[in-house]
């Protein structure tokens, strides 16, 4: 999947996954994705509920061995 910046959360734990994703997005026009990278397991939900909350779209999350990764695109 195409994202327009990319997020390495890797061996941060929770909330900071979550700051950094905030803090990240904000960077980006409407409409563009932000591709983020975690290790902890918790930031599977976090990261659902942060991006409905804020009015954002999670497109797709997958696992590739420990590492999560999330494609949000900003709303």
């Amino acid at each position: 999947m195409e994202s327009n910046k990319v997020l390495d959360a890797t061996g941060l734990a929770c909330p900071m996954p979550i700051v950094k994703t905030k803090k990240a997005i904000q960077e980006l026009t409407t409409g563009e994705v932000l591709e983020v990278h975690a290790t902890d397991k918790g930031a599977k939900s976090d990261l659902a509920a942060w991006a409905k909350s804020g009015g954002h779209e999670l497109v797709k999350d997958t696992e590739e061995g420990d590492v999560l990764k999330f494609w949000i695109k900003k709303g």
